[in-house]
């Protein structure tokens, strides 16, 4: 027992966390009113867009082959423009925007991973391909000026008081992740995810439809993009054309600060949710001390080497 607590804490997920909870008494430290209740929601509410993203990433990366979704930012913000569009400021095209988004982006998650598995084409080239086709795709939906608003309903549930306090959209973060908690640990999917990802061969001569797994979880990867496109839509209640465009780097290093391994089979969504916690907060806390832009991204880069060395190869997290 006290061997695996002693494991449990050094695991990524805890020092994550750790370290979220270290910037953020530094923040309140360094300026006052940084670590005050509002201003944490706050940035728990920012948090929750690269989250969401992130989820879909990990379930990616979980998948093994080098997997990789450089799409993520560009397809979040197509799922924004359609929402907007349909919804244009109204709660009657609420429900239809969304279901329209998240299905568009299922597609492009499915001919993303139709590429990587049946062509086998690499997934950073399909993927970066995919981004440009997106890209393209926004410019001619749009004409290069977005249009559209979003709902009311969806204002309220990304900036709204939420339940004691706690955005809706914070809640609706968590209600997913625990739902994918569960997807990974408890499913004959998530079982074959993992097993796919450690290792590819074994997972087909064991009977497991490594197609169908690999091709689901870009899918899976695009849909939960369209969830976070549609949730910044919330936030800044009209859309814009490079919406989430900066979403896709900060998506992968959530994964990776939360301790999923790069080459598969390893990790959870759990420890990618404090990754993007920690992120927002360095992020947050960075702007606070008027740090330069560039600057910041040079510290944000040193952390993920720090934490990556940190880290090691360790192959027995589970989340």
């Amino acid at each position: 027992m006290r061997q695996r607590l002693l494991r449990i804490a050094r695991g990524p997920v805890v020092i994550a966390a750790v370290i979220a909870v270290g910037l953020v008494v530094v923040g309140g430290i360094l300026r006052p009113g940084f670590a005050d209740p509002d201003q944490v929601v706050s940035m728990l509410r920012i948090a929750s867009f690269l989250g969401i993203i992130a989820i879909g990433q990990t379930i990616v990366v979980l998948s093994g082959g080098e997997g990789i979704d450089l799409s993520v930012g560009t397809v979040a913000t197509l799922s924004a423009i359609i929402a907007a569009r349909v919804m244009d400021g109204a709660n009657a095209g609420a429900l239809g925007g969304v279901l329209l988004a998240v299905g568009v982006a299922a597609v492009i998650g499915l001919v993303n991973g139709l590429g990587v598995v049946f062509l086998r084409i690499p997934p950073f080239v399909m993927t970066l391909g995919m981004m440009g086709v997106v890209s393209g795709l926004i410019l001619v939906v749009t004409g290069g000026v977005a249009d559209g608003r979003a709902a009311p309903v969806l204002i309220d549930l990304v900036s709204g008081r939420g339940v004691l306090g706690v955005p809706g959209i914070v809640l609706l973060w968590i209600v997913l992740t625990a739902a994918v908690v569960l997807l990974l640990r408890r499913t004959g999917y998530g079982w074959s995810l993992h097993a796919v990802g450690a290792n590819r061969e074994a997972a087909r001569l064991s009977g497991v439809p490594v197609a169908r797994t690999r091709v689901l979880a870009y899918v899976l990867c695009s849909a939960f993009a369209a969830i976070g496109g549609i949730a910044m839509l919330g936030y800044t209640q009209t859309v814009f054309l490079s919406l989430a465009d900066g979403q896709m780097m900060p998506s992968i290093a959530a994964v990776i600060i939360g301790g999923t391994l790069v080459s598969g089979g390893v990790g959870g969504v759990l420890g990618t949710g404090i990754g993007a916690v920690v992120l927002t907060v360095l992020n947050s806390l960075l702007t606070t001390l008027t740090i330069p832009e560039s600057t910041r991204t040079v510290v944000n880069g040193l952390v993920l080497i720090v934490l990556l060395a940190v880290y090691g190869r360790q192959r027995r997290l589970r989340a």
